[in-house]
């Protein structure tokens, strides 16, 4: 083959030295400088072939902090272990399922009933495990609370109540290895009585709230508030404003069932007052918009008679029937935050704190005569200007969820609410510190718990994994935190939510680290401002791992970085890309990777890995800024397609992280000749640290 004369062919050599090394061809990048070509031309390299490219290991801690815990040397061995539960509680069954499940999926094996070393689950209302727990010094009656030991005697965990059994069973699944159980001595229970997770109802509801829920478990939540707006109500068909994006009414039955079937109670989510564009839908019940102006209608007219009889009152009469709810959750939030709100006369001549009253009023009569309460967002209710009034006039046995997304959580309106009379939660979102600072403040306050709180629009579910991803790694922090909001906060929290939401086997794989050193165009150091990005010592990548290391659960052979090309002046002399000759099959390549930028939004495509096979054909990996990688300035999960590889700080304190991507091989059977990595020239350009082969051969 003839090369480009911008091109350079790199030899390589075979070593070995205590590990099998094996020879291949790297075709250097196409280099626009020649002191760039100088620097590549004529450098050895080689590849190591490793029995640990890949590693599912078990998580070294436990999620949430249990409240007391010791951790004793030692395993229980997995070999005749067997399931023994003592009651009958619905939760038993639940805690069967659930370690079952764990045992499958994480070790590929069965968990057996009996066994000659027994995992014992059951209740203080059992006097022999009662009295074990005592001798074990580690019997709580807390609400929801468990004790939970595991010795060479076997595992026990003998819950406060049946609830409690089940919170202990899912601490004994976070101690399970591919060697046993941990040893561990764990007295426990919750910090605040209510832990409230987010879950949306659309047409693609099923397969992420399937994942959802006993993630939700898992982290000991114990309640869902489900957003309804949208599900196909038999009203919305019948006045014709159904939306074909809703999830249906047997889908969110069933949503319902599988989350009291992992210990959530369901609170369903109506907006109403304001946020209600889900009843005008289709242009219908124009009659009853608030703003006749209003060109996408967001209140309804609250002294219509037929707002109630026509929509709010038989969509609150369906939810009642399909979610069997203690509690719905009416909105009641930023009602004048779009629209004129009164707009028409006869509410103008009533007054904006007239009609909220009365219509919080008239929906909360409304659904206690069917023995239901309400819950409310604050803002309008509990805001400077009618705290003084408003309050006054609601019924005392409204739940208030006040929702703070700052970052100063000590604003004392969570004591201020409570002293007023009524019961009220907390309700954060995804900045960091915002789930732990509200949970402590909660916590504080005497409040009845916390709230997690999802925004990603009415039809984005999928989002919680790819393209909002950081509201997803939020409720694993938000788990933890309000279950021991005293602990301290998760530092590994996308991680964690990877593992949690899909659970993968223990194991490791082997494979291929290839040294990307002859393709090097920048360091990662920056001691002249030469190096890196081109802004010296304090900010540059000189704390990422070099050499032989594993980052992220994969082991990469880390050098430097394959930096291509951009529109930063610092970057706009580098090569538009890089090949890399292979000539082996591989099941999978793991791409350690960032870019030098930030893309001004995401899904922005940056660049493409050619993957091309000797039978001719080639494949294209794209890379879409935010879902394939990010700037190593940018910590922002948005997107679990790519992986968490490595997090850190700059020594100016600058907090900095690098991602991976694993790419699973269509074609395992083929020989892959060459990657390309290829610049798409824009400010976000792509940088290669490591490449890895699992299954190189």
């Amino acid at each position: 083959m003839r090369l480009p004369s911008s091109c350079v062919s790199i030899p390589l050599r075979s070593h070995a030295s205590g590990v099998r090394r094996t020879t291949l061809l790297l075709l250097g990048a196409c280099l626009l400088g020649s002191a760039l070509l100088g620097a590549a031309s004529g450098v050895a390299v080689s590849v190591t072939s490793v029995p640990d490219a890949r590693t599912v290991a078990a998580r070294p801690s436990l999620i949430p902090t249990p409240q007391k815990a010791e951790f004793p040397a030692g395993t229980l061995a997995l070999s005749g272990l067997g399931l023994q539960l003592s009651g009958n509680a619905p939760q038993l069954g639940w805690v069967a399922r659930d370690l079952r499940a764990a045992w499958q999926s994480q070790l590929g094996a069965s968990l057996a009933e009996g066994g000659r070393t027994p995992i014992v689950i059951g209740t203080r209302q059992d006097p022999a495990l009662a009295a074990k727990a005592r001798a074990a010094g580690l019997y709580t009656e807390a609400p929801e609370g468990y004790a939970l030991w595991v010795d060479a005697s076997g595992a026990h965990v003998v819950g406060a109540d049946a609830q409690g059994a089940y919170y202990g069973a899912q601490t004994l699944a976070g101690l399970l290895t591919p060697q046993g159980l941990r040893y561990a001595r764990i007295q426990d229970a919750p910090a605040l009585k209510q832990r409230v997770a987010m879950l949306y109802l659309d047409s693609t509801s099923q397969p992420v709230n399937d994942r959802l829920i006993p993630l939700l478990a898992r982290l000991k939540f114990n309640t869902v508030l489900v957003m309804s707006n949208y599900v196909q109500w038999d009203a919305a068909k019948a006045g014709g404003w159904v939306h074909a994006g809703g999830a249906t009414k047997a889908e969110a039955a069933r949503v319902a069932r599988l989350a009291r079937e992992h210990g959530l109670e369901v609170i369903p989510l109506l907006e109403t007052l304001g946020h209600a564009g889900w009843m005008f839908h289709g242009g219908r019940n124009r009659d009853l918009v608030q703003d006749p102006d209003s060109q996408q209608p967001y209140a309804y007219d609250t002294l219509n008679p037929q707002t109630y009889d026509r929509v709010v009152f038989p969509v609150l009469s369906e939810m009642i029937d399909v979610f069997g709810p203690k509690v719905i959750h009416i909105g009641h939030d930023e009602v004048r935050n779009r629209d004129r709100f009164p707009a028409r006369a006869n509410g103008k001549a009533a007054g904006f704190e007239k009609l909220f009253v009365d219509d919080t009023v008239k929906i909360h009569g409304f659904l206690k005569s069917r023995g239901v309460g309400t819950m409310i967002w604050h803002d309008a209710a509990f805001s400077d200007s009618v705290i003084a009034t408003l309050p006054a006039k609601l019924p005392k046995d409204i739940q208030v969820a006040y929702w703070n997304y700052t970052a100063d959580a000590n604003t004392g309106m969570l004591e201020r609410i409570r002293a007023l009379g009524f019961p009220v939660l907390g309700a954060s979102w995804y900045e960091e510190g915002n789930p732990e600072d509200m949970a402590k403040a909660a916590a504080k306050a005497g409040a009845s718990g916390m709230i997690q709180t999802r925004w990603s629009g009415y039809f984005g579910n999928p989002s919680v994994w790819d393209g909002m991803a950081e509201q997803g790694v939020a409720l694993v922090r938000a788990g933890a935190s309000f279950w021991n909001p005293s602990a301290p906060a998760l530092k590994d929290a996308a991680s964690a939510y990877r593992a949690l939401y899909q659970p993968q086997r223990f194991g490791q794989a082997a494979g291929v680290l290839v040294n990307l050193s002859p393709l090097v165009t920048r360091k990662l150091t920056d001691a002249d401002g030469k190096g890196w990005i081109g802004k010296g010592a304090e900010t540059d990548l000189s704390r990422l791992p070099t050499g032989n290391v594993v980052l992220g659960g994969y082991r990469f052979n880390v050098s430097g970085a394959v930096m291509l090309r951009g529109d930063r002046a610092a970057a706009r002399g580098l090569p538009e890309q890089a090949t890399v000759d292979l000539g082996r099959k591989a099941d999978a390549l793991v791409f350690l990777h960032t870019t030098g930028w930030p893309a001004p939004t995401n899904r922005d495509p940056v660049g493409r890995y050619e993957v091309r096979y000797a039978d001719g054909t080639t494949l294209s990996v794209p890379l879409e800024y935010g879902r394939h990688l990010r700037a190593w300035t940018d910590t922002l999960p948005s997107s679990m397609v790519t992986a968490p590889a490595w997090s850190g700080q700059t020594r100016d304190g600058l907090d900095v992280n690098v991602t991976l991507l694993e790419w699973p091989n269509p074609k395992p059977g083929v020989t892959i000749q060459s990657v390309k990595l290829v610049s798409a020239g824009k400010g976000a350009n792509p940088t290669l640290l490591g490449l890895t082969l699992i299954g190189g051969r």
